[in-house]
């Protein structure tokens, strides 16, 4: 929550902003601030029991792996609405089902959050629509290939939230039966 003393001192297209000023124990005050961010969606997209993983490059980037995913940037849209849309332009797939897993709140110094949907058993239906600064190849990846890569890729993943999850399933076989459950069945 925005404190209602913050005033919004810099709105960018992705960034916006905020500060004000905080009494501090001692009696004085600083300046605090806080960035806001779009909410995210990522979407962990199966194509029977493979996962679409995307190969990914932009703009000043080396390619990476990635999954769908994106901004909630089209106003009224709903977390649902957006990871449909994103999985859609990035592989120009849909789901026959598609389940929220679990939402993450960032509160600290950059504030949003971040919905997790799961998308089972995608279907080609068009073509990518990309935006101009994206190149993505879309990849299909077994359950402990994509476990290895999001562990390999820590410094550069685009999970990091998903983490704690991807060690629990590597150290505890009944969690990773639970979450393979929950990907593909």
């Amino acid at each position: 929550m925005i404190p209602s003393r913050a005033k919004r001192v810099f709105k960018g297209k992705i960034f916006d902003v905020y500060q004000w000023r905080q009494k501090m124990f001692d009696g004085s005050y600083e300046t605090f601030e806080f960035v806001q961010r779009p909410d995210t969606v990522i979407v962990l997209a199966t194509v029977k029991n493979k996962l679409v993983i995307l190969k990914q490059k932009q703009p000043n980037t080396n390619w990476y792996y990635s999954s769908p995913a994106g901004r909630m940037d089209v106003p009224g849209e709903t977390p649902k609405q957006a990871a449909l849309r994103e999985l859609l332009e990035e592989t120009g797939m849909r789901p026959e089902k598609i389940i929220h897993w679990k939402t993450i709140k960032h509160r600290g110094k950059i504030r949003q959050n971040v919905y997790f949907y799961i998308a089972k058993n995608c279907k080609k239906v068009t073509g990518q629509k990309l935006d101009p600064g994206e190149k993505i190849e879309v990849k299909l990846m077994g359950f402990d290939s994509f476990l290895n890569l999001v562990q390999s890729s820590i410094n550069r993943h685009w999970l990091a939230e998903m983490l704690v999850d991807i060690y629990q399933a590597k150290l505890y076989p009944k969690y990773k039966k639970t979450l393979r459950n929950l990907i593909f069945k």
